[in-house]
């Protein structure tokens, strides 16, 4: 949205001469704003009168438009003032307006027509990836102001130190900041915010973007288990939670020294384990990897059966259920006691 700046101070004063005929105001405007030009008269006595632009083209004379530029309008003349109002302001219509004044001897006072050019959102890039345990760095860019747009880093409601160059270009200026610093894994996905503020933008208003860090870091590795106990028969569900950047697109499923039971069910980060039998005890991993590192978790699976005590004669007496009594420690089809 384009808004006027505030900005009228006097020209070049009233004009010498009996009756100080003529009087004129600086004014300052954001390029697509609207300006004012304003002619003051003193003891107008219907001479004529006649605005030019810095070019030296007649805009009006008399209260007559003589320049085919609608951006241009009359907005009064009367005995006292000549107003003119000016459209979409830009850079090329930056000058001194002439308000002549033509009586016997002829007057004229400059008003003079400042344009600034507020920041449009920063431009924010990042030099090369960043990697856990080094260095990123961030660029901002701002490549049209006028005056010279202030740049300021932000994280963490914190303000960064950055180091910033300017470049003149023609009227304008090409702004560009810096900023380095360390980051960790933790740092992936925090919010860095360049800045962009000068005068052509109201006041209290800012241009800002936001910048998303991307962290790569090696994985990590997790083995979450459906059931704290498992007994025969039971059917077992083992989840790698791995944690990468970026992601491990593929895991390993393992079994010791052994492959894996016949009806286990490996597909992505789980493992099905049908079936439950002693057989299928043993350490399981899941491994997983990426270009920044590699990352392995281990579950030791333990089934748990029926037990059977034993009479005198070893034959069995009765049966119960022992919970946490392993598969593996069955002697004779009882469980050991």
């Amino acid at each position: 949205m384009h808004q006027k700046v505030a900005g009228s101070i006097p020209g070049q004063g009233i004009c010498p001469g009996a009756g100080q005929e003529v009087q004129t105001e600086n004014v300052t405007v954001a390029e697509g704003g609207v300006a004012e030009i304003t002619c003051r008269l003193h003891q107008y006595d219907g001479s004529i009168v006649v605005i030019q632009n810095p070019a030296r083209q007649t805009l009006f004379f008399n209260g007559t438009r003589a320049l085919k530029d609608e951006r241009f309008q009359l907005e009064e003349f009367s005995p006292r003032r000549v107003r003119i109002r000016l459209s979409d302001a830009r850079l090329e219509d930056e000058g001194g307006y002439f308000c002549q004044l033509y009586t016997e001897d002829t007057h004229h006072q400059i008003a003079t027509l400042t344009v600034l050019v507020a920041p449009e959102n920063p431009v924010v890039e990042v030099r090369e990836q960043a990697v856990e345990g080094g260095e990123v760095e961030l660029s901002c860019l701002v490549p049209r102001s006028r005056p010279v747009a202030v740049l300021r880093w932000y994280r963490d409601r914190k303000e960064l130190k950055g180091v910033s160059s300017s470049r003149e270009n023609g009227k304008v200026w090409s702004v560009a900041s810096t900023v380095r610093f360390r980051v960790d894994r933790k740092d992936d996905g925090d919010i860095v915010i360049c800045e962009a503020q000068n005068q052509a933008l109201p006041s209290g208003h800012i241009k800002q973007t936001q910048y998303v860090l991307d962290v790569q870091y090696s994985p990590t590795a997790r083995i979450h288990a459906s059931q704290a106990v498992v007994r025969e028969g039971d059917t077992l569900v083992l989840t790698c939670a791995v944690a990468g950047n970026p992601r491990p697109n593929q895991i390993r499923w393992s079994r010791g020294n052994e492959s894996l039971p016949e009806r286990a069910e490996a597909f992505g980060e789980t493992l099905t384990l049908p079936g439950l039998v002693s057989a299928d005890n043993g350490t399981y991993t899941c491994e997983a990897s990426n270009k920044h590192g590699h990352a392995r978790a281990l579950y030791v699976l333990v089934v748990y059966g029926e037990c059977r005590l034993l009479g005198p004669g070893g034959g069995a007496q009765g049966r119960g259920v022992a919970s946490r009594v392993p598969a593996s420690s069955w002697v004779g089809g009882a469980c050991a006691k």
